[in-house]
């Protein structure tokens, strides 16, 4: 029986390939096998439960009876509570009505788009990265990909964006950058930013402008002398023209509890709340209260951070030791040393190679599958981040992993490795 014909958005639409894989991989663990899994972008609470004092406030906000409707853009005293935060922490100026609350980033994200992009509007975005590929299908937008490097750490280059800023409505950055873990140098950003100030200043009166959406969500989760940047304090005349997409989930843990929140020109935040009262994606008021109080307590949040980056930094790092050394026993594998966020990017090269059972692995997908067979490793391809199918890089993601499961992974990996020839 033949489908009934839905919208074209509908019909050409890919669901998070992200999700799809986790999903699999956790029906897979469900049913009794043992799998290390590093796929998602989440936190075993655990391993790593949100703030003490969060949970408490959270909890008291309910038995407050914080229960209603939210206002559309955030309850005032979220908002104000953020401009404080964001001040104290980076140093930049936003007012209330300058910042937008929602559930999380991902409509906030999808809004920014709304907001700015029309149909055939030209997007600039780099792969690897989180879903830009499925934003600018959502608002038929002209997808202008940039394919990202290892030695430029995977982000877009002044020079890459130079070649495709003409004509442009929308530049997407994410730093730190999921899926990689990488971040964007100082002068890399605020060249970037000077190229789009000078492209705006070409552009006449009343013709649209150039954006910047910049994704910070992981910026409080930087390593060793890895240095988070951003736009405004490089170059304050980028604040006309930057979005911000930022909130609790990855600083906090709290991916769940869904409280995020965009920095951006009170014309184009308006824009973004008028969308958002009719998707209905606010954060629950409950948790909107509690956040409000949270941010303010910066002893407790600055005690919690250092005890949360050290768990996630000795994971990451513990993980790529592992992997340079079967490296340097001549194994075709390599890691990215961890800069940021939550994410190892990691290379497992075997196309060619082949299994025991006398089967090549001819595809980077058979390379996946084999790993996930044979060493119970789930890891996410670059493929699934807009990359090319033949990538052999993937996202390794410590959000739920145990400390004392990384030396027995990595064994299996060796011994899976160790049979291909």
């Amino acid at each position: 029986m033949s489908q009934p014909k839905l919208s074209h958005l509908a019909e050409t639409l890919i669901g998070s390939e992200i999700v799809k894989l986790g999903n699999a991989i956790s029906e897979r663990i469900l049913n009794g096998e043992k799998i290390y899994n590093f796929t998602i972008g989440d936190f075993d609470p655990a391993e790593f439960p949100i703030p003490a004092e969060l949970e408490a406030l959270i909890i008291e906000s309910y038995q407050q009876r914080n229960t209603s409707y939210p206002a559309a853009e955030g309850v005032l005293d979220l908002r104000r509570s953020v401009s404080t935060f964001i001040k104290e922490w980076e140093g930049l100026d936003y007012a209330p009505n300058e910042i937008q609350i929602a559930s999380g980033g991902r409509p906030l994200i999808y809004t920014i788009f709304k907001a700015i992009v029309d149909k055939g509007d030209k997007v600039i975005y780099g792969v690897p990265s989180w879903n830009n590929n499925h934003y600018v299908h959502m608002t038929d937008g002209e997808h202008c990909v940039i394919d990202c490097a290892a030695e430029n750490d995977f982000m877009p280059t002044p020079e890459d964006i130079k070649k495709n800023i003409k004509g442009a409505t929308l530049i997407c950055i994410c730093t730190p950058q999921n899926p990689t873990g990488t971040t964007l140098s100082k002068n890399a950003l605020a060249e970037i930013c000077d190229l789009i100030l000078e492209e705006n200043k070409q552009r006449g009166e009343g013709e649209k402008k150039l954006y910047m959406m910049f994704d910070q969500m992981y910026w409080t989760l930087t390593f060793g002398d890895t240095v988070h940047y951003n736009p405004i304090s490089l170059r304050p005349e980028m604040k006309p023209y930057t979005i911000f997409v930022d909130g609790i989930s990855k600083v906090f843990a709290a991916t769940g509890v869904r409280v995020g929140w965009a920095l951006g020109p009170e014309t184009v935040i308006a824009k973004m709340k008028a969308l958002l009262s009719h998707l209905g994606a606010w954060a629950p008021m409950p948790e909107q209260k509690a956040v409000a109080k949270y941010l303010l307590e910066k002893d407790a949040i600055t005690k919690y951070l250092v005890h949360f980056k050290s768990e996630i930094e000795d994971r990451l790092r513990s993980i790529h030791a592992g992997f340079i050394a079967l490296k340097e026993k001549g194994y075709s594998v390599d890691s990215v040393t961890p800069q940021a966020a939550i994410y190892l990017t990691i290379k497992i090269d075997l196309v060619g190679k082949t299994t025991a059972e006398g089967k090549m692995l001819e595809t980077q997908s058979d390379v996946t599958s084999y790993i996930l067979g044979e060493a119970k490793l789930a890891v996410v391809p670059f493929s699934a981040f807009g990359a090319g199918s033949n990538s052999s890089w993937y996202r390794l993601s410590v959000g739920t992993s145990k400390k004392e499961e990384i030396p027995e992974m990595l064994g299996k990996l060796e011994g899976a490795l160790s049979k291909l020839k």
